[in-house]
Formats: structure tokens, C-alpha cells, sequence
């Protein structure tokens, strides 16, 4: 991974780049209308296919629950942007296609944009609420802990917890209801519910068509790997070695989008199940833009690509990185922070 150096005035600079690229925040309606058309179809299409190998004793099946996690992805991204009110021009749109989505990715779309807009206002900020994001302390807040609280939070921070567990427990449990904003009033109720009542609904819909197994049986590995993935990707765009975080009086917003977010320069493939987000520096620096002109953009300011650019070869790596050291400015792992780790305060 290039370093990443901050430039001489980084807040001149990423105020001169969001003028420049106001004019890719355009949505067209029917490349939107196509996306949509082009991940929802193929989806239902390999979910028939799956569903028919499975309930024909055709194991070998089960190797589409790969594709149709990657279209369910997909689908998680479109509906990404509609939270953004990016992927149509009408707010209306968005917000329908939002809650549409988020039955099929068992997500409150209204609940969830609210803590995804808390994310984008503060990420990066060591003082400000982390709701949104994947806790990571500091050295010094590590440091404090008493042994229970860092057998926890290393627990926490494992590989099979945090891409494993924790997405199953995120989608299957945690979004059944608002934890965390119980008394912010009737929205975060409201979505959540209305979200519940419409998944039981299309739920026991497809029991009733193809039986409770088979359902499971298909659903189930598709859901599981899908939130997988989607945890990944969002570790990958803010868990880098040379990300930006700061305290409150050095943050800005503008500089930690596109400073603290990374470019997973992902293969083709890869690029087009995951909806390009993993031009992620480019989408915090200017949310509103469509996440099928990430790409133009990249092509016509190439001075973006090298910025926090990851391959995927180089993000195995980072699963390491569990600590932000402030002194050296950087994500460190155990290992590194061990001589921080035995000094004291």
C-alpha cells in the first residue's frame, strides 16, 4: 500500500475536489432502473436454481449460494446509496427502494441510514460517538482497561467473531430491534418494526411456497455469507494502517472521508458485486454521488486512485491492526504496541 501523506492544507484541498466533482452527483433514472433490474433478476433467477438443487438432493448446488450472496451485496450497496438519497433524484425513490432492499437484506432502512449518517459525521473523530462503526480503541484506552475488559475487547476483535459471528448476530438479531436508540424517539421503532413485520410477511410467503427447509436451507448460507462480505468491506474501507483519525480540535470532516476511507481497488468482478464502494474515500469526500460514476470519477481525476488505495492481497493483512497508536498516527497491532503497552501514563 502507497503512504499516505497528508497534504500542507488538506482542508483547501478537499474543499477545491468537492466543487470539482459536484457534477457527478447526477443520478440518470434508467442507468439506476437498470442496476437495480441487473442484480434483483439474476438474484430471484439463482435463488430458483439453488432452491431447485437443494430440494432435488443436487448438493453440489450450494456452490450458487456464493453468487447470489455476492448479488445480495449488491443489493446492500444500491440500497447504500439510497440512503445518500444518491441512486435516484427523487427522495421518494430512494426512500421506497431503501425499505424495499432492506426486507431482502434484513435491514431497517430508516433506522439504519440515521446510524450510517452518524458514521459519515464522525468518522475519524476519536471524541465523537463511533455508532456506525467497529469499535477500535486506542492505545492509551487499551492501556486503561482493566484484564477482563481486554480479553473482551481482543475477543471481540478476532477474525471468526468479527467477520464470523458478529454479521450473523448484526443482521439476524441486532436489527430486530433499535438497540442503543430505544428512547430517540418513534422512528427508530417504527422502521424496525414495519422492517420485522414485512421480512415475516415474505418470510412465511416462501415457506408456504417452498417449504421450511428448503427456505432455510437456501436463505440461510445466502444471508450469512452476504453479511459477511458486507462487514469486510466495511472494515477494509476504515481499518487501514495509515488511516486518518484524530482528535476533535485536528478533525475535519472532509479530510477524514477522504484521508480515513480507503480505495479497495478490488478486480472487475469483484468491483461490480460490490458496487464500487470500494471507491469509499471518494464516496465519504461527496456521499451524493451515484455509486455507477465512482468509477468516472476515477478516470477523470486520477490523482484520487493512489489515495489509501488497498489491493486485496494487501487488505489480508490489516485483520491484524487492532489498535490506533495517536503518537505514531497509525493502526498497530498487539504485537507493535506491546513496548506502549508496558509503559504507563
Amino acid at each position: 500500500m502507497k503512504p499516505l501523506a497528508a497534504p500542507v492544507d488538506a482542508t483547501a484541498q478537499t474543499r477545491t475536489l468537492v466543487r470539482a466533482l459536484g457534477g457527478y452527483r447526477v443520478a440518470h433514472l434508467s442507468r439506476s432502473l437498470a442496476e437495480i433490474a441487473i442484480t434483483v433478476i439474476p438474484f430471484v433467477l439463482v435463488w430458483a436454481l439453488l432452491w431447485y438443487c437443494v430440494s432435488q438432493g443436487y448438493w453440489i448446488g450450494l456452490a450458487l449460494v456464493i453468487p447470489a450472496a455476492g448479488l445480495l451485496v449488491r443489493m446492500f450497496m444500491i440500497m447504500h446509496d439510497c440512503s445518500h438519497g444518491s441512486f435516484f433524484r427523487s427522495r421518494r425513490a430512494n426512500d421506497w427502494v431503501g425499505r424495499a432492499i432492506g426486507v431482502l437484506t434484513l435491514t431497517p432502512f430508516d433506522f439504519w441510514r440515521h446510524t450510517h449518517e452518524l458514521h459519515h459525521a464522525n468518522s475519524g473523530n476519536l471524541d465523537r460517538s463511533r455508532v456506525g462503526g467497529i469499535d477500535t480503541l486506542t492505545v492509551r484506552e487499551y492501556r486503561a482497561l482493566t484484564p477482563l475488559q481486554r480479553l473482551r475487547y481482543r475477543a471481540y476483535r478476532h477474525p471468526l467473531v468479527l467477520f464470523g459471528l458478529g454479521p450473523a448476530y448484526i443482521f439476524l438479531l441486532d436489527n430486530r430491534l433499535p438497540v442503543g436508540f430505544m428512547r430517540a424517539g418513534a422512528m427508530p421503532w417504527l422502521s424496525t418494526m414495519a422492517t420485522n413485520l414485512a421480512i415475516a410477511t415474505v418470510a412465511a410467503a416462501m415457506i408456504w411456497l417452498v417449504g421450511v427447509v428448503p427456505f432455510l436451507l437456501v436463505q440461510l448460507p445466502i444471508m450469512l455469507l452476504a453479511a459477511s462480505i458486507g462487514v469486510w468491506l466495511f472494515y477494509v474501507q476504515h481499518q487501514f494502517e495509515e488511516t486518518f483519525w484524530a482528535r476533535d480540535e485536528e478533525w475535519n470532516v472532509r479530510v477524514a472521508g477522504l484521508h480515513g476511507s480507503s480505495h479497495y481497488d478490488l478486480p472487475a468482478v469483484l468491483r461490480w458485486f460490490t458496487a464500487n464502494i470500494g471507491v469509499h474515500h471518494v464516496h465519504h469526500l461527496c456521499s451524493r454521488i451515484p455509486c455507477y460514476r465512482l468509477p468516472e470519477v476515477l478516470r477523470e481525476h486520477p490523482e484520487l486512485r493512489d489515495i489509501g488505495r488497498l489491493t486485496l492481497g494487501q487488505s489480508l493483512a490489516l485483520v491484524r491492526l487492532m489498535l490506533w497508536d495517536e503518537d505514531q498516527r497509525r493502526l498497530v497491532s498487539f504485537r507493535q504496541a506491546r513496548p506502549a503497552l508496558a509503559t504507563r501514563d
